[in-house]
């Protein structure tokens, strides 16, 4: 599911904000928001994660791409070996899909921040 800004939505779940509250040795309580509260997307931001192989993969592809054809040729096999190597680390990362979080204002005033999409319904 794809949310997106302006859009309805409900919590899909009994969502607890705090831990247990404690105030000169008496517990208080903790925060939750009830199943099927709802609110509007205010920001929908997608992430991806890149692994240190990605990022290795990313600049030395960047690298073969711009000066392969001007290295020595011992020089561009190596190059080409090391891209490779680091190749199934790309396909994996290419195939995953993006972590997508949002930020909706309840109806009740609260505002949360970096959920993970999935906790919400389309209202």
């Amino acid at each position: 599911m794809t949310l997106k800004a302006g859009q309805r939505v409900v919590l899909a779940a009994d969502t607890r904000l705090t831990d247990a509250a404690e105030v000169s040795g008496v517990i208080v309580g903790f925060l939750s928001l009830a199943a099927g509260t709802g609110g509007t997307v205010e920001q929908v931001i997608a992430h991806q994660d890149k692994s240190d192989d990605v990022r290795e993969y990313e600049r030395l592809k960047s690298l073969l791409d711009a000066y392969g054809s001007e290295m020595p040729t011992e020089s561009r096999r190596q190059l080409e070996e090391k891209v490779g190597s680091l190749g199934p680390a790309w396909t994996a990362f290419q195939e995953r899909a993006p972590r997508v979080s949002v930020r909706v204002r309840f109806d009740n005033g609260f505002i949360l921040d970096g959920a993970h999409e999935e906790v919400f319904v389309p209202a």
